[in-house]
């Protein structure tokens, strides 16, 4: 059996499922919206952690595997446990496919413009030793997390402090370039910005394999969360202050333009370096994630006990492979551009699923322990208006497209039905 992991590597854990390729294009996507934009990552960074604070205490009370299907099971019975738990387990290994992709996009500036076939084989290979590293145990995985995280942030450290010696208040303004009204700044950026927190609560599916899951998880999700609201704050204001917002809102590689303007020309090798690790070290926390949801889901008696088997590291090795073999023809589907729009667009649903996820946990939260916790059930209200506010500004479509992962759940739900009753 393999052995737990403790505060640092799930705080490592949680850091690295959040912290990915979005912090290196977001500077861009938020140029538009001026120094306004900033406003975003406050109100993002609140709910984040109204969010964090709500997930720590749920387990607290309840530290078992597969993270919000427990709560869920707990607050409204399995029938509505067994479809969080399946949506929750696909949209967790379907949304990697944008990770690895983007992995290989960033070591263009190493290997230079290759074929489709070769970044196919690329990211299928870096898939495969990191599936493997995941079938070696929790702790190994654990470990590799720990190293990856170290090594991504540094960099995200290290640029936008630099950048300060650089720092022109100019490129600040203007603060509205676009004159838009500030709510519509303030709600369009907060929905940029919440995306890169997505995974906040990636500790609470791995509570079995963590020591001591009831103190463990609460602050490595409260400590990781705010460390990486810290982390996208610090980037945000130095490369925003480093670079003009101009240049910004039309720049592919705002990270590249920054480190230009302060070092000199040649740094684009190392921040597609930073990039990829940031990729891989998302990719490797949700690997091992998405593992424990299934793997918990079984021990529920709500998947198939199939999902439930280890190997010999105590790995749930069913678990992993399935969602490894089920990654591999998506992947092999980026290859078309008609195609990739398509992945893209499966990726943006799942943002939203994990949104409404986290609201019916919120609910299960206020349900169970609104008498006990009265204080913390307020602050779940909080996390549950924002989390609706945002999917509201996310669109129809990707709320139908959950809808449909939901139902895809149907025949398993099925078959578990006849064997137990759920």
């Amino acid at each position: 059996m393999s052995k737990k992991i403790g505060l640092a590597t799930v705080t490592a854990l949680v850091i690295g499922s959040q912290v990915g390729a979005g912090v290196f294009l977001l500077p861009s996507s938020l140029a538009a919206y001026g120094t306004l934009a900033l406003l975003g990552w406050v109100f993002s960074a609140i709910g984040a952690i109204l969010l964090a604070l709500i997930f720590g205490k749920l387990c607290m009370h309840i530290p078992k595997a597969g993270g919000p299907h427990v709560y869920v099971n707990a607050a409204f019975g399995a029938k509505a446990a067994f479809f969080t738990g399946w949506a929750y387990w696909i949209i967790s290994w379907t949304t990697n496919i944008a990770v690895i992709v983007a992995a290989i996009g960033y070591l263009t500036p190493i290997l230079g413009r290759t074929s489709k076939l070769t970044n196919l084989g690329l990211e299928i290979f870096f898939f495969s030793l990191l599936t493997g590293i995941n079938l070696r145990g929790t702790a190994f995985a654990g470990i590799v997390e720990v190293v990856l995280t170290i090594l991504k942030c540094i960099p995200l450290i290290i640029i936008p402090c630099a950048g300060l010696f650089f720092f022109n208040i100019e490129n600040f303004y203007p603060i509205n370039p676009n004159n838009l009204p500030v709510t519509s700044v303030i709600a369009q950026s907060s929905l940029l910005t919440f995306w890169a927190f997505v995974g906040l609560e990636s500790a609470t599916a791995n509570a079995n394999v963590i020591k001591n899951p009831e103190k463990t998880v609460p602050l490595a999700v409260i400590y990781g969360t705010i460390s990486v609201a810290l982390l996208y704050a610090l980037n945000s204001i130095g490369i925003m202050g480093v670079v003009p917002n101009k240049e910004l809102a039309l720049s592919n590689a705002p990270y590249v333009d920054a480190t230009t303007n302060i070092f000199g020309p040649g740094w684009d090798v190392v921040i597609g370096i930073v990039a990829f690790l940031a990729c891989i070290g998302t990719l490797n926390a949700w690997i091992l994630t998405s593992g424990q949801i299934a793997y918990g889901a079984a021990k529920d008696k709500l998947f198939p006990a199939f999902f439930g088997k280890t190997n010999n590291f105590g790995a749930p090795s069913n678990s992993i492979l399935i969602a490894f073999i089920g990654t591999i023809p998506l992947l092999i589907m980026t290859t078309s551009d008609n195609l990739v729009q398509q992945v893209t667009m499966i990726t943006d649903a799942g943002v939203t699923g994990f949104l409404i996820i986290y609201v019916v946990c919120m609910i299960a939260f206020i349900k169970m322990y609104y008498k006990i916790h009265r204080i913390y059930s307020i602050i779940a209200f909080l996390a549950m208006g924002f989390c609706l506010w945002v999917i509201l500004s996310s669109g129809t479509l990707n709320i139908m497209l959950c809808l449909l992962i939901v139902i895809s759940g149907i025949p398993i739900y099925i078959l578990q039905l006849r064997k137990h009753s759920l």
